[in-house]
């Protein structure tokens, strides 16, 4: 037994509150147990649970920020490497909506489908390299017509979300598919 009159029971419960995640359930027993004997020195047990939840907080919040917000993180290249798929399909869209119609669309939202229930027709016209949560509503790849509707440009502004710099991303075409559409790279 501990000599304070609180056993080791709690303080064993208060070990497990260090495991992430599952150690707050034992965290917020041991607070609550170290509530209840306040007198017996059940302050040590709030302080043993409540530092217990605190390094969950820190090491999910440290996993969050390196894998989704630091640059070069674990999802930054997932990022850009479904942006880049994206936007390959999305050549064949804009390139298959100017067959139908006999002009290239003046926005990236005409080619979404008008029923929005309608699955089978899922396209991607949003940017998925955009994190910054600054931005209120869509963040959409660049597109923008030039030659008067000729040609257009299409591109994922990257993470700095500043069009025509270097982290710019573009979809994979082949030279002689590029001669035969509209799409321009520079």
């Amino acid at each position: 037994m501990s000599d304070d009159g609180l056993g080791r029971f709690p303080y064993i419960l208060g070990g497990l509150s260090f495991i992430p995640l599952i150690g707050v359930f034992f965290g917020i027993l041991v607070i609550l147990w170290g509530l209840i004997k306040i007198m017996q020195g059940g302050w040590k047990l709030i302080l043993l649970g409540g530092l217990g939840i605190c390094f969950t907080v820190f090491v999910y919040g440290t996993l969050f920020y390196k894998g989704f917000v630091e640059e070069g993180g674990t999802f930054d290249k997932l990022r850009s490497e479904m942006a880049e798929t994206s936007l390959t399909d999305l050549i064949k869209n804009i390139e298959y909506y100017k067959l139908q119609k006999g002009q290239y669309p003046q926005r990236l939202e005409e080619l979404e489908p008008k029923d929005k229930r309608d699955r089978q027709s899922f396209i991607m016209i949003d940017d998925p390299t955009c994190i910054n949560s600054e931005v209120k509503g869509r963040h959409l790849f660049y597109y923008e017509l030039t030659n008067k509707g000729k040609n257009y440009y299409l591109f994922s502004s990257g993470r700095d979300e500043i069009e025509f710099t270097e982290d710019d991303i573009h979809p994979v075409v082949g030279q002689e598919e590029m001669e035969k559409i509209g799409y321009l790279k520079e």
